[in-house]
């Protein structure tokens, strides 16, 4: 596949934080704490929803996969940044350039419509109790996790494809802390709105409409939990929905604001700090909001760790 051409320089520069040169030393320090956290964070959610039977459900089988995307999107950015933001040399080669462009949007694309899988098993373990183990069986559970594969390598194949088709005509500069495709896009030259409209068009299916499905599961189950006459059956309820809407809001509030507008209405920072929210700052914060808020996790995890001392 001849991704390369003529027009591709052999590697970007990545100028980053170049008109903040102030703030790239407290975002190394922050990276450099924040990403040992998010792998271990995530590592320990996947452990103990394997390894407890109380937490061998559809909830906590989609959360392990909400850990494992969050591990692999932030991988394939922060080391990244971590190293520019540590030199002088602020580069990425060009095949470096494409290969975090696929894996990016590939995550990304993923854990929009997890997140949107994620509201419909809360919608039926709250509003189709009786038919939840039925419909949310174990065959079911892997196909909608296929889907989501599947679609996300579709996303990343077509818009990343055609994003690097784009003629750069010799700039090897992009004004951003990695590769990423509205950036892309705003850097090339010649014509380039059937690209803008085209991840428009994605987008509208990756963002948009896994949006509505999650706020209509919301409005449902807000509808049949205020139906709840007891208090602590409307807070258990509440509180089994509460982490998975702080982390919707998290992700899609930045990802939207990114994606769903023209590339020449970008401000110049804009993408910087978006790709930070929705690279970073949700996957760093996931495990500390599902654990948090959530009983049988916290157990699990309290089991987990005395297991480990005990068997020392």
């Amino acid at each position: 596949m001849a991704l390369t051409n003529e027009s591709h320089p052999e590697e970007f520069i990545l100028l980053g934080l170049d008109d903040l040169p102030w703030l790239e030393l407290p975002l190394f320090i922050v990276l450099l704490i924040t990403y040992p956290m998010t792998m271990m964070g995530n590592i320990a959610i996947i452990l103990v929803s394997k390894l407890d039977p109380r937490l061998n459900s559809p909830m906590y089988f989609f959360l392990t996969n909400l850990s494992f995307l969050d591990m692999c999107l932030t991988t394939s950015i922060v080391p990244q940044m971590l190293l520019n933001l540590g030199s002088s040399k602020k580069t990425i080669s060009f095949v470096g350039c494409v290969v975090q462009l696929y894996v990016f949007h590939f995550m990304g694309a993923m854990e929009c419509l997890l997140l949107a899988i994620m509201s419909f098993d809360r919608y039926m373990a709250i509003c189709r109790p009786l038919h939840y183990n039925l419909i949310m069986n174990q065959h079911i559970c892997i196909l909608l996790a296929c889907v989501m594969w599947l679609t996300g390598v579709l996303f990343a194949l077509s818009e990343a494809t055609l994003t690097l088709q784009l003629p750069l005509c010799g700039v090897n500069k992009l004004d951003h802390l990695l590769c990423e495709i509205p950036v892309l896009i705003k850097t090339a030259c010649g014509e380039k709105e059937a690209n803008e409209l085209a991840l428009s068009v994605v987008c509208i299916f990756i963002l948009v409409i896994p949006l509505c499905l999650i706020l209509a599961s919301y409005a449902s189950i807000g509808h049949a939990v205020l139906k709840i006459k007891s208090s602590e059956g409307r807070k258990k309820a509440f509180g089994t929905c509460s982490s998975h809407l702080n982390v919707v809001s998290l992700f899609y509030g930045p990802a939207i604001s990114m994606y769903l507008q023209p590339s020449s209405s970008i401000t110049r920072d804009q993408p910087k700090f978006m790709a930070l929210f929705y690279g970073v700052v949700t996957s760093t914060v996931n495990p500390f909001i599902y654990t948090l808020r959530n009983k049988d996790v916290k157990g699990a995890l309290g089991n987990l760790v005395r297991n480990i001392f005990i068997s020392k």
